[in-house]
């Protein structure tokens, strides 16, 4: 039987990230944070001294970078940037290089690539609407503003010196702003996917829920 194609969706704070790694290690799936490309990438862009909004070069930047997203570690052309990339900058960086159509348009291929032979769960804000809008199962995952920007504020990686709850708060509503109103591939939840608000609910509760939507497709296939 062929392994399944996981779709996870959401917002920042969501707990993608935790739920994704939480699940394939469940599921002895891949894990790929798509997220993580875009920061790659504009990490890149930041350190090669290209304009942020040089669609063309960064389109070109990404077409010939080697990314590797794997185990938990991250690095672009040998580069290891898993610990570079999780900062208030780059946050900034990877919402200005996710707004440029080419470069989506590069970085989906390559995300089609890595997931079309299945036994994965693909992180993301796009993943079952437009990289895999086919994939077996669709989970969106959302939570409060409020709870997202506490998670935030509590990750020393991404709060980075900001002054405070309010500040973050603002960050993550600038990228929610950014992610919800580019032109191509919005976040938006697909209509086929299940929507789990995670505001209260332990990191476990939420992996059985899915495991159990996993579980459920394959005794129905």
């Amino acid at each position: 039987m062929k392994s399944l194609i996981i779709a996870i969706d959401g917002p920042s704070g969501a707990g993608k990230g935790t739920i994704s790694r939480t699940l394939a290690e469940s599921l002895k799936y891949r894990h790929i944070d798509t997220g993580a490309m875009y920061r790659a990438v504009g990490w890149k862009a930041l350190h090669d001294d290209i304009a942020l909004d040089d669609e063309a070069a960064i389109a070109a930047l990404a077409g010939r970078s080697h990314i590797l997203v794997e185990g938990g570690r991250v690095s672009i052309d040998g580069d290891d940037v898993t610990q570079s990339i999780r900062t208030p900058e780059i946050d900034k960086a990877a919402a200005a290089v996710a707004r440029l159509p080419r470069v989506r348009e590069v970085l989906v291929a390559r995300q089609r690539q890595m997931g079309e032979q299945g036994g994965v769960v693909m992180e993301g804000r796009d993943i079952g609407t437009v990289v895999f809008p086919h994939a077996d199962i669709k989970i969106y995952l959302d939570a409060s503003a409020e709870e997202r920007a506490r998670r935030r504020l509590n990750d020393t990686a991404h709060s980075g010196g900001q002054a405070g709850e309010a500040a973050v708060a603002a960050s993550i509503q600038a990228r929610d702003r950014s992610d919800t109103t580019r032109t191509v591939s919005p976040l938006t939840r697909a209509a086929d996917a299940v929507r789990i608000d995670t505001t209260h609910m332990p990191i476990d509760h939420v992996v059985e829920t899915v495991v159990r939507l996993v579980r459920d497709k394959i005794t129905n296939r």
